[in-house]
């Protein structure tokens, strides 16, 4: 049975998306929150396998929280509540541990499909987010600072291929090569060779140092 919690803090959003879960014989919904705080408080009480986690909630967002529970739950996955207009937090919550993205308005199938995939680990991001997210780092703000040692420090003209912002995304979430190519469905000695080649492109062997500059990237 996989066990979630739904933290928004709007009614309607909440007791709706508690209605759909609640329907599937394998899914139980154990608590609602109405803010982050409340959210982290029941999952460190009750251990979910998935908190579905609001962005914009009073007293604590969605952001803090799942810092929080990356720190002290981290074998319960969160997964994010989305709108178009809040794709500024994805980097953000990506890299304080959020396994993906749903956005607010995913049919009733794909939802479903989702909750069952990030409850396993997979990375969830939808293609509209994943394409500004593409966007931000094919198209680096010019006011980036100067990236250490001998990275590259204009950019303008460099140009990532899709599997390789796959592949950034989860290195800038923290992931080891291992997980990446369990997720992506690829041998680890793939991986290696696609970051090899990130790390050519920006200029580093350095792994800390790729993903901070890589992190960078993504600042308008």
């Amino acid at each position: 049975m996989l066990r979630i919690i739904i933290a928004d803090d709007q009614t309607l959003m909440r007791d709706g998306l508690q209605t759909i879960l609640q329907l599937e014989d394998d899914i139980e919904v154990v608590a609602t929150a109405e803010n982050g705080e409340e959210a982290c408080q029941l999952a460190l009480q009750l251990r979910p396998d998935l908190v579905l986690m609001d962005i914009r909630m009073p007293v604590m967002n969605g952001i803090e929280a799942v810092k929080k529970l990356h720190e002290q739950a981290p074998d319960t996955k969160v997964l994010m509540l989305t709108t178009f207009d809040e794709d500024d937090y994805i980097i953000e919550a990506l890299a304080s541990g959020a396994v993906g993205f749903l956005l607010k308005d995913i049919p009733t199938n794909k939802l479903l499909q989702a909750v069952r995939d990030a409850a396993k680990g997979e990375m969830m991001l939808p293609s509209s987010i994943a394409v500004k997210l593409a966007n931000r780092l094919a198209s680096p703000s010019a006011h980036r600072p100067a990236a250490p040692g001998r990275m590259r420090g204009k950019t303008t003209d460099l140009k990532f291929t899709e599997r390789e912002m796959s592949i950034i995304a989860l290195m800038v979430e923290g992931r080891t090569n291992r997980d990446i190519a369990q997720l992506l469905f690829m041998s680890e000695g793939t991986v290696k060779n696609y970051i090899s080649t990130i790390y050519d492109k920006i200029g580093t062997n350095d792994r800390t140092q790729a993903v901070i500059w890589l992190k960078d990237m993504t600042v308008i």
